[in-house]
């Protein structure tokens, strides 16, 4: 079994391995909400009686904007852009509602299907914006 090590430098510019439990768990903590929030989207769809369906509905709801828009924030400080990507997040459902209600198209199928929509399209166009291979003009060499 192989032991996975971090590299860290210290004040003297000399470099020590750290062992595994400093190790950064933000990729597992984005999975385990992208499984929890698109777990909520698949319970929502499909009407399931689950009690998850509620609590897991509304995570993803609040986070799959919230993310989009962070992803799109990237210059501004982690506090700034959580707070940022929330208000956004709450923006964005409030507008989806008020747009089926204003249309005389409200479902709750639909409104989970408009902020996936919303927030895939922001994720990528930020996708797109930032393709490797683009020079600082945006057209390619």
């Amino acid at each position: 079994m192989q032991t996975i090590r971090i590299r860290t430098s210290s004040t003297d510019g000399a470099e020590r391995a750290r062992p595994g439990p400093a190790r950064d768990l933000s990729p597992l903590l984005a999975g385990a909400a992208t499984a929890v929030g698109g777990l909520g989207a698949i319970l929502a769809l499909v009407d399931s009686d689950s009690p998850l369906r509620g609590p897991f509905t509304l995570f993803f709801l609040l986070t799959a904007p919230a993310v989009a828009i962070a992803a799109a924030l990237g210059g501004l400080a982690p506090l700034g852009r959580v707070l940022t990507a929330l208000a956004g997040s709450v923006v964005v459902n409030m507008l989806v509602a008020q747009g089926m209600l204003a249309t005389h198209r409200w479902s709750w199928r639909g409104g989970i299907v408009a902020v996936t929509a919303i927030s895939a399209l922001l994720l990528l166009l930020v996708w797109v914006r930032r393709r490797p291979g683009r020079t600082a003009t945006g057209r390619t060499p």
